[in-house]
């Protein structure tokens, strides 16, 4: 059964455009507690989904050098799952199953944000055209609540964001994820994203795993396509790592966003227990995420919905 989409046919025309001018920016039948799973006949995925973007200060200090990262002419097996250790792993060789969302029980939703980092976004820091893709007030506000929030996170986003990352790490309550190496489409046509080859696919998520890695706290093996746009090839190339991707089924329409109130009325108009929220910790392609999130958390306290960490609301925690 395929979950129905959040029409927000204007955030995708306006993410469609805003991702062209700055150029950056199913499937297996999982187990009954991880949600619902998604597939065609043809294997395609539609998912009528904004892209992701981050924002922080500028940091630089690098973090422990992280593992060599397996390319498809090194001849390295690609990093697999510690089979059965993390949230999210799956067995190796498989297709990973797509979840939109948790069991309908319970009174558990998952915050979910997604972190992007492109080359495009990268020069937009250097030229002093942007000042972060980082959004600190986001964090500070989920470390001043207690909020717990799962991070999903591009390899190059770390890479600019060190100490941020550290910070999440070191928060008991966030879970990192991972949201590929450099943001780029897995599929054709994802809103106008840069596409990656499909040699790089798994090299490219095997990498960022190394990445996120080095840094500890509450690591997982959940996996997000930029885009949430997926098809049959792109799922097969993350068969070697064992991950479980997750696309959501409230899509809060956050990327550049012009006011804060149509995030909030995403956020909360399809909510339901075990729904897995997706917004975004980029600031300056998700301006108004940082002034929705205290009204987010005020509505679903009133519809008595209390954040957890995915894990958690898909069963495993």
């Amino acid at each position: 059964m395929k979950i129905p989409r959040v029409p927000l046919v204007a955030t995708l025309v306006a993410v469609a455009a805003a991702a062209a001018l700055l150029a950056a920016p199913a499937p297996v039948r999982a187990p009954a507690t991880a949600g619902i799973v998604r597939a065609t006949a043809t294997g395609q995925t539609e998912t009528g989904r904004a892209p992701q973007t981050p924002t922080a200060p500028g940091q630089t200090t690098p973090p422990t050098a992280p593992p060599p990262t397996p390319t498809a002419s090194s001849g390295q097996e690609p990093t697999a799952a510690p089979s059965g250790t993390v949230p999210g792993a799956t067995p190796v060789g498989t297709r990973p199953p797509v979840v939109d969302h948790g069991p309908r029980t319970g009174n558990k939703v998952a915050l979910t944000f997604d972190a992007d980092m492109t080359d495009a976004m990268r020069y937009q820091l250097r030229s002093g055209a942007v000042r972060s893709y980082a959004n600190l007030k986001i964090i500070d506000l989920l470390e001043r609540e207690r909020v717990p929030a799962t991070f999903f996170l591009t390899g190059k986003w770390v890479e600019q964001y060190p100490d941020v990352t550290r910070r999440l790490a070191a928060n008991p309550r966030f879970e990192l994820a991972n949201h590929t190496y450099g943001h780029l489409a897995f599929t054709p046509d994802c809103y106008g994203l840069p596409r990656i080859a499909e040699r790089e696919m798994t090299a490219d998520v095997a990498r960022t795993f190394d990445v996120v890695a080095a840094y500890g706290g509450r690591q997982t093996r959940y996996f997000r396509f930029p885009g949430l746009c997926h098809d049959r090839k792109a799922l097969t190339a993350l068969a070697p790592l064992g991950v479980t991707v997750v696309d959501g089924d409230v899509v809060s329409g956050d990327p550049f966003a012009k006011s804060w109130r149509p995030v909030v009325r995403a956020s909360l108009d399809g909510v339901r227990p075990g729904s897995v929220i997706v917004l975004h910790v980029t600031e300056a392609n998700a301006p108004m995420t940082d002034e929705a999130l205290p009204h987010i958390l005020a509505g679903l306290a009133e519809r008595g919905l209390e954040p957890a960490p995915l894990s958690e609301v898909l069963g495993v925690g």
